[in-house]
């Protein structure tokens, strides 16, 4: 099983760093595998710790995925040297166990050494999903076809427009702009909200 998480760590010198990624659960903890190049992987190898953090909040999945900087709030995680979400429903620490070295997607087994709730989990919301499997979508606009992307997102939006809130219409607003700026800077177009020159 694949849950998605924000995952936390930091670099040596304490650099925090926050990424959309899916943790498979294993016996004892998760297997997580981050593709090369990934700051990720760089800090889980060098300090052998990190969080997976579990939320609902499908801005953040949908900002980290955009690169959109928002505010995000972390502290000190409760047993081990690392940053964790605030706004987290709960939080697993964990501890690198082994890496299996691979050239493209290296396979980082980890144990949980702490996990704590801290919110109420308030129930299923099928716009939280469709923006979560829409972020998936963005992350590879660059091997599917326009016909693909577009048919997928067009059933999407059917959710997006039946159950979303201000959160989750927001960011599925970032999806389309994402979809929309991607195309015009392929088809060597200007952005959507570039100036007109004159």
């Amino acid at each position: 099983m694949i849950r998605e998480t924000i995952v936390t760590t930091r670099s040596r010198n304490g650099e925090r760093h926050i990424a959309p990624m899916g943790a498979t659960v294993i016996e004892g903890g998760y297997l997580l595998q981050p593709f090369k190049p990934s700051r990720t992987l760089d800090n889980l190898v060098d300090t052998q710790i990190g969080v997976i953090n579990f939320t609902d909040d499908v801005r953040l999945i949908a900002a980290c995925v955009l690169g959109k900087r928002i505010p995000v709030e972390t502290q000190k995680a409760s047993y081990i040297d690392c940053p964790r979400l605030v706004g987290a429903l709960s939080h697993d620490e964990i501890t690198v166990d082994r890496v299996e070295e691979d050239r493209q997607r290296p396979r980082i087994f980890c144990k949980t050494y702490h996990s704590e709730g801290h919110h109420r989990f308030l129930g299923l919301n099928r716009a939280k999903a469709a923006v979560l499997e829409a972020a998936v979508l963005i992350s590879r606009l660059n091997i599917l076809s326009d016909e693909k992307i577009d048919a997928e997102m067009a059933y999407l939006a059917i959710a997006v427009e039946k159950t979303a809130g201000p959160e989750e219409q927001e960011a599925w607003e970032w999806m389309i702009e994402a979809v929309a700026t991607h195309r015009q800077t392929r088809d060597g177009l200007p952005p959507p909200d570039a100036a007109p020159t004159s």
